[in-house]
């Protein structure tokens, strides 16, 4: 299997399976003289470590991190970093009665047909487990950006909508987002999305979300205007994460609807020689380069369809049947996403302040 490295001169390649003994990735381009220690990272991985609550996988695993090597007295040397996940609470035997057939809206059938075997224990390879390296890689990606960009960087994801339920916009509190289950900044929506989540589980079943991610103190200059647009690659980046079903930049689909009035966003001089913009419909980034303002966004979810309820299917043999997905799943992986979304920002803004500084010194 190839393409299992992300990233240009920040880049990292995870490897490992949902039920081998391990997951772990090698973060390669780090400058050296960089502080990271264990701390650092543990903390975003344990923003996405399952078994939480009632509304994720009840999977028990602690994901505690491991530096393996590139770092030595407490900074990054400039080689390569290898960190290293165990795996400690997988249950194989839940997958033994689906080894022989495909579940529907999985990469099962796809991986069958591409490679001739697949491992079926929770997906191998596919499994949502891979992104915890992805939030590791990420925690590394944030500190590049702090250290070259100073404390001012921010990068911060919320859930926006469950299912067909959606945030009231006018709620709008960052600090909420730390305060309930769902990475919600909006209170209300989170206690009714608790009533609509836990009837979805009880009836076996799944929904979708949508993840906003917003970027701030990012400098003007990041990103090309061709084959390296800054947006490209986070819609790429975003788009590479399990379930991920659509991606959008600033106003994204609702531009559609728009005016060219409404659209453009107004400058005015502002100090110091700075511009100013009177809104930001662009997401913070304009012909593929950032503009300094924040840089917003969007991930839509799909729901998973390791559901308990019987679905049709065909099994490798190519016979018709049914399954039922039993094991340990989250009702919305959504939620759980919120930290893998904010991880691959960083990771594609670090790759691009790196290379932004290679040409322009």
């Amino acid at each position: 299997m190839s393409a299992n490295t992300f990233g240009t001169l920040f880049r990292f390649t995870t490897f490992g399976e949902s039920h081998g003994p391990a997951i772990g990735c090698v973060v390669d381009g780090v400058p050296p003289r960089i502080p990271l220690t264990e701390a650092d990272i543990q903390a975003w991985l344990d923003k996405r470590r399952p078994g939480q609550s009632r509304y994720t996988t009840q999977r028990q695993e602690p994901d505690t991190v491991k530096i393996l090597s590139g770092v030595f007295e407490g900074v990054t040397t400039g080689t390569p970093i290898g960190l290293l996940i165990e795996n400690v609470d997988a249950r194989s035997k839940d997958y033994g009665d689906i080894a022989q057939k495909f579940r529907p809206g999985h990469a099962d059938y796809t991986y069958q047909q591409k490679y001739g075997i697949r491992d079926y224990r929770g997906g191998g390879r596919s499994s949502a487990r891979e992104t915890a390296m992805r939030v590791a890689a990420g925690a590394v990606a944030r500190k590049v950006l702090s250290a070259r960009l100073g404390d001012g960087v921010s990068i911060r994801g919320a859930l926006i909508q469950m299912g067909p339920h959606r945030i009231d916009r006018a709620n709008w509190d960052w600090a909420e987002v730390d305060r309930n289950p769902f990475f919600a900044p909006d209170a209300k929506a989170a206690e009714a999305w608790a009533g609509y989540l836990e009837g979805v589980r009880k009836r076996g079943s799944s929904c979708g979300a949508v993840i906003e991610v917003v970027a701030d103190g990012i400098p003007v200059g990041l990103g090309a205007p061709i084959y390296a647009k800054l947006d490209a690659d986070l819609g790429g980046a975003l788009m590479g994460i399990n379930a991920a079903k659509g991606v959008e930049i600033g106003a994204g689909f609702e531009a559609a609807a728009l005016s060219g009035e409404e659209n453009a966003d107004e400058m005015r001089a502002g100090k110091d020689g700075a511009v100013e913009f009177l809104s930001n419909k662009a997401g913070g980034i304009l012909g593929g380069i950032s503009t300094g303002q924040p840089i917003v966004a969007r991930v839509a979810i799909k729901p998973t369809s390791s559901i308990l309820a019987p679905r049709k299917t065909v099994d490798i043999h190519g016979n018709d049947t049914e399954i039922v997905t039993k094991g340990r799943h989250d009702p919305c992986v959504g939620i759980r996403g919120v930290p893998v979304a904010e991880a691959m920002v960083a990771a594609v803004l670090a790759d691009h302040l790196l290379r932004h500084r290679a040409q322009n010194s």
